[in-house]
């Protein structure tokens, strides 16, 4: 049985549980209908579990476990205790309120990654944000919102960045596209507190910053922002996350993983080296 790494979040977890079921299950020949069958459950349910999608009843996989004939007492309880941490709700949980649930997914496997790589076009990305900044572009997204709920999304932007403080925290690489930030959101005095911001984060030797310019004309990544991230357990496979209007795509098979890593890859080949986004950082503030 697999261990989990410290620090994995609750997401990353189920993901990893429902992997290590559905190779016990496959391994016994069982049909996901006929495990199904067993915990009182249809085989959209057994489905939903393996893709680590749902929470998990500690009877259901013992049960499981059973038809799987794992037997060993040892194993088992490798299983169920992964069962109990999978199941701890993550602080997110706390912001239920003003969190998308197409979005929760993203926020546990940020929180579990430890390598983080994203493509911005419109916006400097959530991680890297300034309060202030931030509040600017909810503000804009969000007409019709109050005050009050307006402040919670902030909030919970700005405990997502948390885990760039974390000693174990994650290894975050952002390609921001150069209009992002020219675009002048929540006005002049913002947008320089945020590009002077971006550049004191590149002090941090985890956070690597570049910019895609103007200069450089048509590129690979023409059709949007995306994240690719990755985890300490090498059983979970690379997750990429791709935002829309009120939906988002996870893809996590492995020809669309290495697509968009090699679309990445040619992005930070193109962009500028971290000595030029300063430099160009430093230029941008000054305009504003």
């Amino acid at each position: 049985m697999t261990q989990h790494q410290p620090g994995t979040g609750p997401t990353a977890l189920r993901i990893l549980l429902g992997s290590q079921l559905r190779r016990l299950r496959e391994t016994k020949g069982v049909t996901r209908e006929e495990a199904g069958h067993l915990i009182r459950g249809s085989e959209s349910k057994i489905s939903r579990m393996e893709l680590g999608r749902v929470g998990f009843k500690e009877r259901d996989v013992a049960d499981l476990l059973t038809l799987y004939e794992v037997i060993d007492e040892q194993a088992r309880a490798a299983v169920l205790d992964l069962v109990d941490r999978a199941n701890e709700p993550g602080w997110w949980h706390r912001f239920n309120d003003v969190l998308p649930g197409w979005f929760q997914a993203y926020v546990g496997l940020e929180e579990a990654a430890a390598r983080i790589r994203t493509y911005e076009v419109q916006f400097v990305p959530g991680l890297l944000q300034t309060k202030e900044y931030a509040k600017a572009v909810i503000t804009a997204g969000s007409a019709g919102l109050g005050s009050e709920e307006i402040a919670r999304r902030v909030d919970l932007r700005l405990e997502r960045q948390r885990l760039l403080d974390r000693p174990d925290g994650p290894i975050f690489w952002a390609v921001i596209d150069e209009a992002a930030l020219r675009r002048p959101i929540g006005g002049g005095e913002v947008m320089r507190a945020q590009v002077e911001h971006l550049i004191d984060l590149m002090r941090q030797p985890r956070i690597t910053i570049q910019v895609m310019p103007f200069s450089f004309g048509g590129h690979s990544a023409e059709g949007g922002a995306f994240s690719i991230l990755r985890f300490p357990d090498r059983e979970l496979p690379d997750v990429v996350y791709v935002e829309q209007l009120a939906s988002a795509l996870y893809l996590d098979k492995r020809e669309e993983v290495d697509r968009y890593s090699e679309v990445m890859e040619r992005l930070c080949a193109v962009s500028t080296t971290p000595v030029e986004t300063v430099e160009l950082l430093r230029t941008i503030a000054e305009e504003f």
